[in-house]
């Protein structure tokens, strides 16, 4: 008998349809697997108070990953996310403070104001990288570990080193005000999330996210702007950045010159876990958010278990290297 009449297997567990399902959902799965876990290893983890907890403690990872999805889908990578949340938290809190020591001269300033210094300062940020990037042809590892080190700097000396307290009620209302019940981080991040979603999924610039991570040289052909392109996810990761870095500051009540140290990890870590390959051109905001909330579930379960968080650390390292294993295997055609 020739190999032609072989047919292939059409079982649940050779069957293309189980791959396929896989793909689509397994992410969501494996979430859901993981709460039930958690639920039933201790009794206080489905409690309100303990869900509002964990989706707080998401809320700002969730808004740095959405940012971060758009630059690994173009096959970038954006290191600075962590310290950019330093810088822009202190200069925004700087126009929104009463401390005589801190405030910027003629402040306290309307919280308006504030707001959109602390956007401005990451978009900046991100305009910086992006030109480096994009004009430059400079490797996005090397232009955003500069922008790193640059704008931890840049938060020292604007900080003198020192935090920034007495923030106004009105800016520390974006940290922990609510609206319908809702805690108004979880507001932003869905706010931040539909907006991405739709940008991503129904508009050109979208399309052409995906066609410059998938293959630049044919998107060039195609008379796509590249270079603009690459430009503009860097800035959107900088607004981002800034965005979260404001919401941290009013949550905890004083912008600290050491905050976001380390957030860059967690923000790709939740982008990887969520399916976009780092090969670009692949992965979704939804796969993204669900990758930040099982960052979440897990610390906040891991807590309530009383297991130290240098452990949390090692889970998550396993975590990344085990779903960029998966991104491989999958590029590969399993």
């Amino acid at each position: 008998m020739s190999d032609g009449n072989v047919k292939p297997a059409t079982g649940w567990l050779g069957s293309e349809k189980r791959r396929l399902l896989v793909q689509e959902y397994g992410i969501f799965i494996a979430f859901l697997i993981l709460v039930a876990i958690l639920s039933v290893s201790n009794p206080y983890f489905l409690t309100a108070g303990n869900i509002s907890n964990v989706l707080l403690q998401t809320s700002i990872n969730g808004v740095l990953a959405i940012g971060m999805t758009f630059v690994i889908l173009t096959r970038g990578i954006d290191l600075s996310v962590g310290s950019v949340v330093a810088l822009a938290g202190i200069v925004s809190a700087s126009f929104a403070t009463t401390s005589a020591t801190a405030m910027v001269p003629g402040g306290p300033y309307p919280v308006a104001l504030a707001l959109a210094v602390g956007i401005l300062v990451g978009v900046v940020s991100g305009a910086i990288v992006g030109v480096i990037v994009s004009r430059f042809a400079v490797p996005a590892f090397v232009a955003t570990l500069g922008m790193l080190s640059a704008a931890r700097g840049a938060t020292l000396i604007y900080g003198g080193g020192r935090p920034v307290p007495a923030l106004l009620p009105e800016f520390r209302w974006i940290g922990t005000g609510n609206v319908f019940g809702i805690p108004m981080p979880v507001v932003i991040l869905i706010v931040v999330f539909a907006l991405s979603w739709w940008v991503l999924a129904r508009t050109r610039f979208g399309r052409y996210i995906y066609a410059v991570g998938g293959n630049p040289h044919a998107a060039k052909t195609s008379g796509i702007d590249v270079t603009r392109t690459r430009f503009v996810v860097y800035v959107i990761s900088g607004g981002l950045a800034g965005l979260a870095g404001m919401i941290l500051s009013a949550r905890t009540g004083s912008a600290l010159p050491q905050a976001g140290i380390a957030y860059e990890l967690d923000a790709i870590a939740a982008v990887v876990i969520g399916g976009t390959s780092l090969s670009g051109g692949v992965g979704r905001v939804t796969g993204t958010l669900i990758g930040a909330l099982i960052i979440g579930v897990m610390n906040n379960g891991l807590d309530l278990m009383g297991i130290q968080s240098y452990y949390q650390q090692i889970l998550k390292g396993a975590l990344i290297v085990g779903a960029v294993m998966l991104d491989q295997k999958r590029n590969q055609g399993f």
